[in-house]
């Protein structure tokens, strides 16, 4: 079956899912093998649940007419999303970058929102069976969608930009993270710099921040869409920008007051405000859209528990991301301040230098108690009146049923895999 005609059988379909858990009546099954398991022994039962077609790479899980045997069901989906993405025609906002992706693209989609119907990617599917996916939900009613794309290796956002075919591109920044994939933070650069070189090469347009020195590098020779602060070369001049916790932005006379915590997170506002300027939504709109979201998932949520007023940053980490996290933590006017720092992952042999560089970040800042959690930085243990390190999470815990946090400020950061959010349970 060539991709034209699998392509007219998903038409009939309401949804895709590579799930049995969240079969939907009348969608498309997509079979993909994982590193433990065979979704081809999962065929029958996707059917049973109300699957219309299932699409299987083994011939020895054939049903009947709605099953379509392929040679490869990981490939099939790409190429399937990538039809499909050329079949609607709509415009397509594709942005990547070491921090911020999702807060960036979900600020996007509620500015974009008040003036058009606009999808985007849900949660952090980014992947290469992400972005399919994500390309896949989008249908002839959105007008214009959002593709989240992450990578952790060189070449990653090459494949994910030939499967979206973006018309606009935004890379949020290049920081250090994922180094053991990409091989350092030259090669992060050059891994997602790739969105540039498609952009550049498919004569369509990139969205850049002036203030960032490799952005505007990097973009060279392609047609941009620029904003900045204070900056009157960009097509968006953002006139102020402060945090006292919550970012404050204004822009055209107007002043925005968002839900969002720490000045790192001005630069994703910025670019929500300049794509909404650049789409021709009303400024007014644009406040309104900003100041109505509010984080969640674990990303810079502010939570008060207790007497203690938390800054839940715990979805993921870098040394990026923590760096910029601790200064906007240590320039907040509060008394009685805590971090509690989980490891990063995924940095390589880089990984002791990179905790050591955190630790040395605070050794002379003596008005925050710092508790590190994790084996690599409880490599870089030293001995400091307001440092604590504990080699796991459990034995963190373990301390903490010894005392108590009351009337504290606490920041609480760290890689996915710590899951720290489960500190929470005993605050």
């Amino acid at each position: 079956m060539d991709i034209q005609d699998l392509h007219q059988l998903f038409l009939q379909c309401h949804s895709v899912s590579i799930d049995t858990r969240k079969i939907q009546p009348q969608c498309m099954f997509v079979a993909i093998k994982g590193d433990r398991f065979d979704a081809n022994t999962f065929a029958k039962e996707a059917i049973e649940k109300g699957a219309q077609y299932v699409i299987i790479d083994n011939s020895d899980y054939y049903i009947d007419q709605r099953t379509i045997l392929v040679e490869d069901s990981l490939k099939a989906l790409q190429q399937l999303a990538r039809f499909h993405r050329v079949y609607l025609k709509l415009p397509i906002i594709a942005l990547t970058g070491s921090n911020g992706k999702t807060t960036t693209k979900e600020l996007i989609q509620v500015v974009l929102s008040q003036k058009f119907n606009t999808k985007a990617t849900i949660g952090n599917l980014n992947n290469h069976i992400g972005v399919p996916l994500t390309l896949l939900s989008f249908n002839s009613k959105t007008e214009i969608g959002i593709v989240e794309m992450g990578a952790n290796h060189q070449k990653e956002i090459e494949f994910l930009c030939d499967i979206a075919q973006p018309d606009y591109g935004y890379i949020t920044n290049f920081g250090k993270a994922h180094l053991e994939g990409f091989g350092g933070v030259e090669g992060v650069i050059k891994g997602k710099s790739e969105m540039y070189t498609h952009l550049l090469n498919s004569h369509k347009k990139v969205f850049v921040n002036l203030d960032d020195a490799i952005q505007v590098e990097k973009s060279q020779g392609i047609d941009a869409i620029t904003f900045g602060v204070r900056n009157p070369k960009a097509d968006t001049s953002i006139s102020e920008v402060q945090a006292n916790p919550f970012v404050e932005i204004g822009f055209s006379n107007i002043r925005v007051h968002s839900h969002l915590i720490g000045l790192y997170n001005a630069n994703n506002i910025n670019a929500a405000i300049a794509m909404g300027q650049y789409f021709g939504v009303d400024n007014h709109n644009i406040k309104q859209a900003i100041e109505n979201y509010i984080p969640e998932n674990n990303r810079s949520q502010l939570v008060n528990q207790n007497s203690n007023e938390i800054i839940l940053d715990a979805y993921n980490a870098n040394p990026s991301s923590m760096a910029v996290a601790i200064a906007n933590f240590s320039q907040l006017v509060k008394k009685n301040k805590v971090a509690i720092l989980g490891d990063m992952f995924e940095l390589g042999s880089e990984s002791i230098e990179e905790h050591k560089a955190i630790v040395d970040l605070l050794l002379n800042e003596n008005t925050i108690d710092c508790h590190f959690i994790g084996k690599d930085f409880y490599q870089n243990k030293v001995d400091h009146e307001h440092f604590y390190f504990y080699d796991s999470f459990e034995s963190f815990v373990a301390a903490l049923k010894q005392s108590s946090f009351h009337e504290k400020t606490i920041l609480i950061k760290g890689s996915r895999g710590m899951a720290l959010e489960r500190i929470l349970e005993f605050i």
